[in-house]
């Protein structure tokens, strides 16, 4: 269904003439299997970042590899103010459970964090990369098997047709 979704959206004789308008290049904008599961890599790997600015390092991507860039920049937003404080607080768990080291009474309280940034820096970014390495490569095997699954479904009911 996304992947119809998508053909229909490539389609549009709107997105030809913006394209045209600002003279985007075509691969930006694909919508084929490989773009956009490299695509939700991309942003699902920034998303666990703890950084400004995300949208600037997806966008920074851009001349060293090919994929949907619309696609990146959304999934870099499942990082936004409402699920930045559990995924931070999760990662900066896992980082102190993977370093080994204790965690003390944490409190969401930006004073205790500005108390306490250079004993949670080092946790919360070995947390960071755990969860980024994992959730970015799970997307991009999801995306694709899910994508392949589609496309053997719409085959199977192709030739039930032709029958």
């Amino acid at each position: 269904m996304v992947r119809k979704t998508f053909k229909k959206i490539s389609k549009s004789e709107k997105l030809k003439l913006f394209i045209k308008k600002y003279k985007i290049p075509r691969e930006y904008l694909s919508t084929n299997r490989r773009m956009v599961s490299k695509a939700v890599f991309i942003g699902v790997f920034i998303a666990f970042i703890p950084m400004p600015m995300q949208m600037l390092l997806v966008v920074s991507f851009i001349p060293f590899t090919k994929f949907n860039v619309p696609i990146a920049l959304s999934m870099c937003w499942l990082s936004n103010p409402f699920t930045m404080p559990p995924m931070y607080y999760m990662e900066y768990l896992t980082g102190s459970f993977l370093l080994g080291t204790e965690v003390e009474g944490v409190e969401m309280s930006l004073e205790w964090f500005s108390d306490n940034i250079k004993d949670i820096f080092i946790p919360l970014y070995i947390g960071a990369a755990f969860y980024s390495v994992i959730g970015s490569s799970l997307g991009f095997y999801l995306v694709n098997h899910l994508w392949k699954e589609s496309v053997k479904k719409a085959k199977k009911l192709h030739r039930h047709h032709r029958k």
